[in-house]
């Protein structure tokens, strides 16, 4: 079984690495096409333009990857349909689960790669975008936010950055902190400068208010040139992912983490039934869309595997419609979700389940 399993792998790695290579390619022409007013205004290189349109299309490649897999699925079992090798195998005794073990196996390792990517890779890769836009440009400022606004309701803070804040930065420009505490009296921090270092907070040129609740004309107690809060535990990189979260509810960045939308729950219990849901659907999104992978099996199996002469373009045919009802179904039940009519969960998974289930039942039926 080795040697045929090395058969089906070799027969399937070649017409994805074509396929992923092929459609990436074209996404970045496309990206390098549709920001060359971006490109032009910040004067990047050719090698900086490359870079650039590399880095900024990353965010396709969780979609493209399915979308090859799927492609490559249907063309490999097409021509293995087309030459009756499937029917030699399992003339031979072989089952058609354990003929396409390396499918699955391709398919649970692209989930794996498909995850990582959207864990870290991707948004990496648009911060670098970002940062090489920004860093030509005089006019782009994707590397700082002015008039930032954030609450961690956890801990009853509030803080307001009227600077700009260069984001991932320990130095807070101009911070404005209200603290409210269980008793409904507030202490407020205004400084010319906030540095985190050692794990606290550093306040400089600061003055303290105290209010005796939140409505209450703040009255001044305190004025120092250095004053070390202790009590304050947020740290830069949740400032920027508050920043990264803001982004994402006005639709300008949308690659946001499994982790960091987690933590951004914890942070603000008391959210909106509307944000809640469009955020849990959004955080349960991250984990179904990697299985993708592995439902495209399932599903590609049955549609190629299907004995008879057929053109090799019926794979390509056969994946664009499966791409489209597939993605078609994710939007619409996505919508749901994020309206809080269904569970986060069923919204997210219910396209793997309608494709999963449909696919064992359409391989079921193979004789």
């Amino acid at each position: 079984m080795r040697l045929l399993d090395r058969y089906l792998f070799r027969e399937l790695l070649t017409p994805l690495v074509f396929c992923l290579v092929g459609i990436q390619s074209f996404i970045i022409f496309v990206t390098a096409f549709s920001d060359a007013g971006k490109i032009g205004e910040a004067k990047l290189g050719f090698g900086q333009t490359i870079g650039y349109s590399v880095a900024a299309s990353m965010g396709q490649l969780t979609i493209v990857i399915p979308v090859s897999l799927l492609l490559a699925l249907l063309m490999a079992l097409t021509q293995h349909a087309r030459h009756h090798e499937l029917t030699a195998m399992r003339a031979a005794g072989i089952s058609l689960w354990r003929i396409c073990v390396p499918y699955f196996i391709v398919g649970l390792i692209a989930t794996g790669v498909v995850f990582a990517l959207n864990e870290s890779v991707v948004p990496r890769s648009m911060d670098f975008a970002d940062r090489t836009l920004s860093h030509h440009s005089p006019t782009t400022s994707h590397e700082s936010a002015q008039n930032v606004a954030f609450t961690n309701e956890r801990e009853h803070r509030k803080w307001v950055l009227p600077g700009y804040y260069h984001l991932g930065s320990s130095t807070v420009p101009h911070p404005w902190v209200q603290w409210v505490f269980p008793d409904g009296s507030a202490r407020i921090f205004s400084a010319n400068e906030a540095v985190r270092t050692n794990g606290v907070w550093v306040f400089y040129d600061v003055q303290e208010f105290s209010q005796a609740d939140v409505l209450a004309l703040p009255v001044p107690i305190l004025q120092t040139n250095v004053l070390v809060v202790r009590e304050f535990n947020e740290t830069p990189e949740e400032i920027g992912r508050e920043i990264k979260m803001s982004n994402y509810f006005s639709e300008r960045n949308p690659n946001i983490p499994f982790k960091d939308i987690s933590a951004y729950l914890q942070w603000h219990p008391n959210l909106s039934r509307q944000d809640r849901g469009r955020l849990e659907t959004e955080m349960q999104e991250r984990l179904a869309m990697p299985v993708t992978c592995l439902v495209v099996a399932l599903i590609a199996i049955p549609f190629g595997a299907t004995p008879g002469r057929r053109n090799l373009f019926f794979g390509v045919a056969g994946s664009i419609f499966i791409c489209f009802v597939y993605f078609i179904l994710q939007r619409v039940s996505f919508l749901f979700g994020s309206s809080g009519a269904w569970p986060a969960w069923l919204a997210a998974w219910l396209p793997n389940l309608v494709f999963g289930i449909t696919g064992i039942f359409l391989m079921s039926r193979i004789r």
